[in-house]
């Protein structure tokens, strides 16, 4: 994961780009829902897909993330993510200290998020 530059005196403000994804498909986003979600330690959240793409940043503690077919990757504080729209996320589980994150929804007129757990 790419981390942000450090600002120094001849720079006092950096701006970093740490994540640039496309979406499958073009989407009519007329809000964004934040949530922060907590997760206790240990605990896998299973194979899940959510309805609309989803991009996250770790606050606390770690997340082993999968997207099924991929490579797994640890993720720690200040680490960002995305989940594609109806894409398997074959893992996301909290590491033994357990995980707060932010989560972004990109959301189209007169939707909500859904989480559909599915089975592995």
């Amino acid at each position: 994961m790419r981390r942000a530059e450090e600002p120094t005196a001849e720079q006092p403000l950096t701006r970093t780009v740490l994540l640039d994804v496309r979406l499958s498909h073009v989407k009519d986003i007329s809000r964004v829902q934040i949530r922060e979600i907590r997760i206790l330690p240990g605990h896998a959240a299973g194979m899940h897909v959510h309805n609309g793409p989803v991009v996250g940043s770790i606050l606390g503690g770690t997340v082993t993330y999968q997207i099924e077919g991929q490579s797994a990757v640890v993720l720690h504080p200040g680490d960002v993510f995305f989940e594609p729209e109806g894409e398997h996320i074959a893992r996301f589980d909290a590491g033994e200290e357990g995980a707060t994150f932010l989560a972004y929804f990109l959301l189209s007129p007169g939707q909500e998020p859904q989480l559909t757990m599915l089975s592995e």
